[in-house]
Formats: structure tokens, sequence, C-alpha cells
């Protein structure tokens, strides 16, 4: 698994000049969760994986598991 950092860096760079809120709330997450991920404090559940790829029309593996 890539480490979280990255993760976090490819989430904040597909979000671009949407909010975190626009985000969250389009992802149905909180804020602060989305803030955590894209900082690389936390990693998303498997769940909020697949939610999170769907917005950012992408896929998983790609998302989450390519250095």
């Amino acid at each position: 698994m890539t480490d979280p950092v990255k993760i976090g860096q490819r989430l904040s760079n597909l979000r671009g000049n949407r909010t975190l809120k626009e985000v969250a709330n389009a992802v149905g997450i909180s804020v602060s969760a989305l803030a955590m991920y894209e900082t690389g404090k936390r990693v998303p559940r498997d769940e909020i994986k697949v939610m999170l790829a769907r917005y950012f029309n992408t896929s998983v593996e790609a998302l989450f598991f390519t250095d």
C-alpha cells in the first residue's frame, strides 16, 4: 500500500479548486475526516475509498494503491 502522505497528496490534487466541504458533502463524510485523509493522518475505510474513487472518476487502485 502507498504511504498515507502520498494518498493525501493525490486526494488534495484531485480536489483542485473545490472546497473540503464541497467534496466531503458530495461523498458523505465529514470535512474533518477528508482533511485528515489529505494530510496523511488517516486512511479511509474501504467503503469510503470506493466513494472517493467514484467521486473523482478513478479507480480505487489508482487512487490508493499505486506509487
